[in-house]
């Protein structure tokens, strides 16, 4: 029975990606009855695939403080891990993901919420700002938050300022991380969005924290962004190679461009 599951899941996501119907799917994503009725889908396999999935963990050490709910993180990892962000997260401490106010952006709320994670919409396009307040406020509340520093539109893996501005100004560190599987879709999006499948092993490995002084000057923003986009490369190559993966590359600037000319012809 779970197979089939998996096959179907298999078989629709990779149809979805393919065939010609973003209109349709799009302007019927966006009702909240069909929203809600996506989500628990998701969620229930997204929990499928976390009880038949043979899972390792490497350097978690340094998220236990925030799982305690002793010491509050900037959790940072790439976009096309969104729906993957459950499985990083094994704690009951109250956890803020800053999440696009679009509909897939919506969507993706309502899903993660089934595994206790907050949203908070904005962007770095829209909303913006006050969803940063938000999160600083969070933080300073003694409560973890997420980001995505290549979302919500990329390139791909690509850090923007985002991540390294919200530490300066609340004093948290950032942890950068990663989760992977050896079964999997992914997705013909612009950051390659991954869709797990269940029966396959896993793996979430945590990188190194990353602080940001508050008189941190604009050359030192820049050093520190850098420092967090070669950190999630490399413990996002590591998890998908410790599952036997093909790791996902970064964006090339041709692409990108590709991409930005299709998604404003559409």
């Amino acid at each position: 029975m779970v197979y089939c599951h998996s096959k179907f899941i298999e078989g629709f996501v990779e149809n979805v990606a393919t065939v010609r119907t973003r209109g349709l799917i799009k302007g019927l994503g966006r009702r909240p009855v069909v929203q809600g009725a996506l989500s628990s889908v998701a969620a229930g396999h997204i929990g499928a695939v976390r009880v038949t999935t043979r899972w390792q963990s490497t350097n978690a050490a340094v998220a236990a403080d925030a799982w305690a709910g002793r010491k509050p993180v900037i959790v940072a990892f790439w976009h096309n891990r969104l729906m993957l962000m459950p499985y990083c997260w094994p704690s009951t401490a109250p956890f803020h993901m800053l999440i696009s106010s679009h509909p897939d952006g919506r969507l993706i709320a309502r899903t993660v919420a089934y595994f206790g994670i907050d949203a908070i919409a904005g962007s770095s396009r829209r909303g913006g700002s006050e969803a940063l307040r938000a999160l600083v406020r969070k933080l300073q509340r003694g409560e973890s938050v997420g980001i995505t520093p290549d979302g919500p539109r990329g390139p791909r893996m690509h850090a923007g300022d985002g991540a390294i501005a919200l530490a300066r100004l609340s004093g948290a560190p950032i942890l950068p991380a990663a989760a992977a599987v050896s079964r999997r879709v992914v997705l013909n999006t612009w950051d390659r969005l991954i869709v797990a499948l269940p029966f396959g092993r896993g793996a979430t490995i945590w990188g190194e924290p990353i602080r940001v002084p508050r008189d941190a000057t604009p050359e030192d923003m820049a050093r520190y962004r850098q420092q967090l986009e070669d950190e999630l490369i490399r413990v996002t190559a590591e998890a998908d190679r410790s599952v036997g993966a093909e790791p996902i590359a970064p964006a090339t600037a041709a692409e990108h461009a590709r991409y930005r000319n299709r998604h404003a012809a559409a």
